[in-house]
């Protein structure tokens, strides 16, 4: 039944605390409960944190004056944004997520690469969100109450917000909505009143000189520093889906995309408030360093920032990740995947927080993530304009099932097509590169030291995915009924989605279970007239 065909009536709205049933089959249509709003709502929740504040001390940090890094954090959530956008159209036409959405472009099996972007960019943000959080938390009990700093300190508020942010991950779509509600109007109040708590301490003529550049000239490390913040609505590519799938398939697709954009222009609240209060503390530890800056009243409420926000992000991060885990590996259940996640990245925030430098990791994993996830964005939103936004959602569970066949089946289930394009594309950028210390391509001085990586990245992505469109058309049945756009395609007979004999027994069990449920809701149904 489509979403067109649902009364409001007729939908179905879990309770909060309510674990989520759904991993990433299709939801019916009676389920999307959510809409444009929720959407928004939940980006801006999940990125309205301490983690957010993080990245923008970042050009501040590089040594860029004040306006020159509002100038480049603004340019890069502008850029960030545009690109993000379209990713929060495939949710509701496919009713799942995005890495198996892309198994329209990538092959059903070759969806995968999105599961292993969604995982990097899981794990990188979880961990900066109970970094970051974990370090506020500490930096005001230190100031509060004279608390002695130390590893074990440490370690023990991480371990108590990683558990809290698995529990509601647990719980699922509907829990973590509830606390993006809170977390949305609370968090921008509590930074919007940094503007009483600073106000005689900022210097708005902030600039510590040219010999501050951490790549030694102006431009190289303005582009850094805009590519660092870009890196945060970037790394909502591969979770827009997880939200979107609850949205009625009938949404107008310039409301989605006006939700992405609005949602990602309201993080400048907190980018602004990390480039703004980095220029007021001095030392290598921002947070407590910024605590013990500021005065009293708002220190107290800075916990309640950092717990708010650590919730948030990371809630965001692991939830989507523990869904998709689950499909690539079917023994796991979403519950089972998202603790198994959580614990590991656990262990990576204690190895990566107490034993490497923060800053330094956290640029790496940016980078990676910008270098990686983009191309693969943009071979999506390439495949969704030339197949006018048609998609079978039934064929996408095809290899979730142990089945095979159906419209993305291509080649053993992938669509060497997309892969062709995103391999050389990411490859090439990080070739680019130049975050440094970790991330140095060997070609990151072609332009002069500005990094080009994600210009070559993007370019190549979509230059070559629309080659190969032309070298190999893709067949016709791939595409709607009003067929493709700007491409040519050839004719082939639709493979026929049969059993999978080499399936692992867990996706047997998974298709038995589907078809069981099939059954009993047209026993529900009863008979229906020829």
């Amino acid at each position: 039944m489509s979403s067109a065909g649902v009364s409001p009536q007729s939908i179905q709205r879990p309770r909060a605390t309510e674990v989520e049933q759904h991993g990433i089959d299709t939801i019916p249509a009676e389920h999307r409960h959510s809409g444009p709003f929720d959407l928004f709502r939940i980006q801006f929740g999940g990125a309205n944190t301490f983690a957010t504040v993080i990245l923008g001390t970042f050009p501040i940090l590089l040594g860029l004056s004040l306006w020159q890094a509002v100038a480049a954090t603004v340019l890069g959530v502008l850029v960030g944004a545009l690109i993000l956008m379209p990713m929060g159209l495939f949710g509701p036409l496919t009713g799942t997520n995005n890495a198996v959405s892309s198994g329209a472009h990538f092959g059903v099996r070759g969806r995968v690469l999105g599961s292993f972007l969604s995982l990097l960019t899981a794990i990188a943000f979880y961990s900066i969100s109970v970094w970051v959080s974990g370090d506020a938390l500490v930096g005001a009990l230190i100031r509060l109450f004279d608390v002695p700093d130390s590893d074990l300190l440490r370690g023990v508020i991480y371990a108590v917000l990683g558990a809290m942010v698995i529990v509601v991950v647990v719980y699922g779509y509907a829990f973590m909505l509830l606390v993006n509600k809170v977390v949305v109007v609370g968090n921008t109040v509590l930074i919007l009143l940094g503007a009483v708590a600073y106000a005689g301490d900022v210097d708005l003529g902030f600039n510590p000189g040219s010999d501050a550049y951490a790549l030694g000239s102006f431009w190289p490390t303005f582009v850094l520093s805009a590519l660092i913040v870009m890196g945060n609505p970037i790394s909502f590519g591969a979770f827009l889906g997880d939200w979107s799938r609850y949205i009625p398939a009938n949404t107008p697709p310039r409301s989605l995309l006006l939700a992405t954009l609005g949602a990602q222009g309201a993080t400048l609240v907190p980018f602004l408030f990390g480039v703004v209060t980095a220029t007021l503390v001095t030392g290598d530890d921002y947070i407590v360093g910024l605590i013990a800056v500021s005065p009293l009243w708002y220190a107290v409420l800075l916990m309640v920032v950092a717990f708010l926000g650590g919730l948030s992000t990371g809630i965001t991060s692991l939830y989507g990740t523990g869904l998709d885990f689950s499909s690539v590996f079917p023994r796991f259940s979403r519950v089972q995947a998202s603790l198994f996640i959580g614990a590991f990245a656990f262990v990576f925030i204690l190895v990566g927080r107490l034993a490497f430098d923060l800053i330094d990791s956290v640029n790496a994993f940016i980078g990676a993530i910008v270098i990686c996830t983009t191309p693969w964005m943009i071979i999506m939103t390439v495949g969704y304009v030339v197949r006018r936004g048609h998609y079978r959602p039934a064929d996408l569970q095809v290899f979730n099932l142990g089945m095979r066949g159906g419209a993305y089946w291509f080649d053993n289930g992938i669509n060497w097509r997309g892969m062709a394009a995103w391999i050389p594309a990411a490859v090439a950028g990080l070739l680019f590169a130049n975050y440094p210390p970790l991330i140095e391509g060997p070609f990151r001085n072609a332009a002069g030291g500005v990094d080009i990586s994600l210009p070559v990245a993007i370019g190549l992505a979509a230059a070559l995915y629309f080659a190969m469109l032309y070298v190999s058309p893709e067949p016709r049945y791939a595409y709607g009924p009003e067929g493709p756009r700007w491409v040519p395609t050839r004719e082939a007979e639709v493979p026929e989605v049969v059993e999978d004999p080499n399936a692992s027994a867990h996706r047997q069990i998974i298709r038995n279970r589907k078809a069981e449920r099939e059954a009993v809701d047209e026993l529900k149904e009863g008979p229906t007239s020829a």
